[in-house]
């Protein structure tokens, strides 16, 4: 065997993880956790093997579109700023063509999902593949770019929940409402995390919220945002209804959003990666573990 063939696996393997970092795979723990808890609060915890398997695959497919398409969209300005500027393209490990090329490839995965899981899904998934694109450009225009974020991860327990109804009915508002949550829960962390760009963003003509109003300003938009989010939280569990599980987990979430804002300053940043990650995945987990004890274990009679 020639070199190059021996060394194939592991160029292969590396460009895998180039990919994988390019679109931060690791990030669907903020999403997937609430669209697997709507799937199974809408079966009541038994979804079919099919699917659950497509809930994920859309799931997946969807966020690795936008996350590819913005990684093209921002090549430039990420290459300007000094704490992104190790990112794949701008680094020149991931062209801006195999980006765009990536971003076709998932989108086209995506609507076949969708289409599988019925023609409704499919229908509506044309207007959302069009709303997570669109994010990469409502930064340059509105310091709304963090809800619009938001919103497009707080679809999933909405879509997952129409996925396993196949109908439209009064049943949405539960998941609506987990939307909702989702939606301010991830605008309140996205405002965290731009603080780190806000002089980059003002130089730059970007419309972030700490760019606007300060950092300051934002890391208390960002507290109204996660008490907001909370109520969402705990309606949902009325709703569907969870019991004492769900309400605990809800409660564990509202420490973790408030050690997530005591790990932050207006002039001290430097513990943001405990902050965003750490603390927001270990929420998105545990409301998921919450949910699951109260279907499986601790059911609430309906």
């Amino acid at each position: 065997m020639n070199a190059p063939a021996a060394n194939l696996p592991a160029r292969l393997v590396r460009r895998l993880r180039d990919y994988g970092s390019l679109v931060k795979l690791s990030h669907s723990v903020f999403a997937l956790p609430f669209a697997l808890l709507a799937l199974l609060a809408a079966t009541a915890g038994a979804p079919s093997l099919r699917l659950l398997g497509l809930v994920v695959a859309a799931v997946v497919a969807a966020r690795t579109a936008a996350m590819a398409y913005n990684r093209y969209a921002d090549r430039e300005l990420d290459g300007d700023n000094p704490r992104t500027a190790g990112r794949e393209i701008p680094r020149g490990v991931v062209s801006p063509a195999a980006a765009l090329a990536l971003t076709g490839c998932a989108s086209a995965a995506f609507l076949v999902v969708a289409w599988l899981l019925s023609p409704l899904c499919f229908w509506l998934a044309l207007p959302t593949l069009g709303w997570l694109l669109l994010y990469s450009h409502i930064k340059h225009v509105s310091a709304a770019c963090h809800l619009w974020l938001g919103i497009a991860l707080g679809i999933s327990p909405v879509a997952a929940w129409l996925a396993a109804d196949g109908e439209f009915s009064l049943r949405i508002l539960a998941p609506a409402v987990l939307g909702l949550g989702v939606a301010l829960w991830v605008a309140g962390f996205d405002v965290l995390y731009a603080c780190q760009d806000e002089a980059f963003d003002r130089a730059h003509g970007l419309h972030s919220a700490p760019a606007r109003l300060g950092r300051r300003a934002a890391l208390r938009l960002s507290r109204i945002l996660h008490t907001a989010a909370l109520l969402a939280f705990a309606g949902f569990g009325v709703l569907v209804p969870l019991g004492i599980a769900w309400q605990v987990g809800v409660l564990v979430s509202a420490a973790l959003m408030i050690w997530q804002h005591r790990l932050l300053r207006p002039d001290d940043l430097s513990r943001m990666q405990t902050a965003f990650f750490t603390a927001n995945g270990t929420i998105a987990l545990g409301m998921l573990a919450a949910g699951c004890l109260d279907i499986y274990l601790l059911p609430v009679s309906r």
